[in-house]
């Protein structure tokens, strides 16, 4: 099970499956790393390269989380933009973003060269452009840009895309990478250093010397405990309150002749981005995301027709699309991810808050935990600190806390059906029996599959995706596969608990 139904272009690591074992003979471990995507195959990689011992722990596989959901953009041009992030953080905190997101990318890279494989990596250039042609904001990104050390210019309309896009900023020395064939070459490389991989499911992390990893069927310790899994399933303030889940769409199909080799943006809100593709039979593609919502809320089934008219918009020459998917986002409210010491658990390492970079926040997370855990300084520390105060964001941490707190509401809206044979198949509802809330999905042999619609994380009442046929939390963005409950995204760590449908 990956974390959704829908399928990207990216090849899966499923013949990797049998790295991995469902038992270890030691239950006193150096360095535990829970989740096997980009982030914690990286910062296993960096640790096995400091002289640890490692062992990857994932419930599904390599790459099964949101890796694979990524349109693999390799970006230092951040999507939150520098002219906001040197509000946020100051001149000093946008030079070590920009600085910190290049070092991921010229790591990636030296990945890739030293491995010989072929990964789709190449050096590209970024284009930012206005999506009402307004190029004040242009203007102040290339500033603030700069100022970072970023190098970005200001190009007029037709200088570098086609006219209908109006003036660009680009920025130098982006980059791309086949993220399928390239998380492979990341698992072999921590496999060849000695890393060993156990399949098994996270319940709990309790810090401590050593710390505990509580385990669907069992129980292990280890002296350290890298928490890579997107959003941290364990009990920690630190983080949870200030960052939210948003669900971003992509869709990909031949690419038109006009396409160049470039990232490209724009300023939307939500945005838009596009990159070109070369599959593994040397065909050329395009991708383009965009059409997020917050996870949970808004449920879109226009979504891929929006994102495909959007782009026959830009590039008329985009005819035939073949693959449509989605993934998780989620959104701190200062734009950086956390990343270090978990304030609560000690030993205990943190990397959530991906800000649509995941591929570059998760690999400098590696670099930045390796030089913590071997107790160097690093640069980088204080700005991605977990147990960092978002002060000068207090508008949009009150923003998306209240926007939580109304979903609890659900509570005494009526019922999405009253009548669970109205509910077609492959589709879900949520009925109502006193005051309980029942998620109920009828799979294509026309079974329903019942359980109890409160969130186990905090409560909330979930809602039914149809993109994704699964169970969506609307305030925190866990999510629960439709037939059979099973977490798919977290912070929740329990599934939805089955619930018999009494008649009325």
């Amino acid at each position: 099970m990956t974390t959704a139904r829908t399928i990207p272009v990216w090849k899966n690591a499923d013949d990797l499956s049998k790295w991995f074992v469902t038992d270890l003979d030691s239950h006193a471990l150096d360095v535990v790393v829970v989740g096997a995507g980009i982030a914690g195959l990286s910062a296993a990689l960096c640790l096995l390269r400091e002289g640890r011992k490692v062992v990857v722990i994932d419930k599904e596989g390599i790459g099964a989380g949101e890796t694979l959901r990524t349109s693999a953009h390799l970006s230092n041009a951040l999507d939150d933009r520098y002219y906001r992030l040197a509000r946020q953080h100051g001149d000093d905190g946008a030079r070590l973003a920009a600085a910190s997101h290049a070092a991921a990318i010229d790591w990636i890279e030296a990945v890739v060269e030293a491995s010989g494989k072929d990964c789709g990596f190449a050096r590209v250039p970024g284009y930012l452009f206005a999506h009402d042609r307004d190029a004040s904001n242009l203007e102040k990104e290339v500033e603030a840009a700069n100022a970072a050390s970023l190098s970005a210019t200001l190009l007029q309309a037709g200088d570098a895309l086609p006219a209908s896009f109006g003036p660009v900023v680009r920025f130098e020395r982006q980059a791309v990478v086949d993220v399928g064939r390239y998380i492979q070459v990341l698992a072999a490389e921590v496999r060849e250093a000695g890393g060993r991989f156990l399949r098994a499911e996270i319940v709990d992390i309790k810090g401590g010397s050593p710390c505990t990893i509580s385990l669907r069927n069992g129980e292990l310790k280890a002296k350290t405990v890298v928490a890579a899994t997107n959003v941290p399933v364990h009990e920690t303030g630190a983080t949870y309150m200030k960052q939210a889940a948003y669900r971003s769409y992509v869709v990909s199909g031949d690419a038109p002749a006009d396409l160049p080799d470039a990232l490209i943006w724009d300023d939307a809100d939500p945005y838009h981005y596009i990159r070109k593709y070369v599959d593994e039979d040397g065909v050329a593609k395009i991708i383009v995301g965009g059409e997020d919502h917050k996870t949970g809320q808004d449920d879109d089934p226009e979504a891929y027709v929006r994102l495909q008219a959007w782009t026959r918009e830009h590039f008329p020459g985009s005819t035939h699309f073949t693959h449509g998917w989605s993934g998780q986002i989620i959104e701190p409210v200062d734009g950086l991810a956390f990343i270090g010491r978990d304030p609560d658990h000690e030993n205990v390492y943190l990397v959530t808050g991906d800000s649509g970079n995941g591929l570059t926040h998760g690999t400098l997370a590696a670099l930045l935990i390796a030089d913590i855990a071997q107790g160097r300084d690093n640069p980088w520390e204080a700005l991605y600190d977990p147990s960092r105060k978002p002060v000068r964001s207090a508008g949009e941490w009150i923003r998306e806390n209240a926007n939580a707190a109304l979903q609890f509401r659900d509570w005494v809206r009526p019922a999405d059906v009253d009548d669970p044979e109205r509910i077609p198949l492959g589709t879900g509802a949520v009925l109502r029996r006193g005051a309980h809330r029942i998620a109920c999905y009828r799979s294509g042999d026309g079974r329903l599959h019942t359980y109890n619609a409160r969130c186990p994380h905090m409560g909330c009442v979930v809602r039914w995706s149809g993109e994704e046929k699964s169970w969506d939390c609307p305030c925190h963005g866990s999510r629960f596969d439709g037939e059979s409950g099973a977490i798919l995204n977290g912070p929740t760590s329990e599934p939805l608990a089955p619930m018999e449908l009494d008649p009325r």
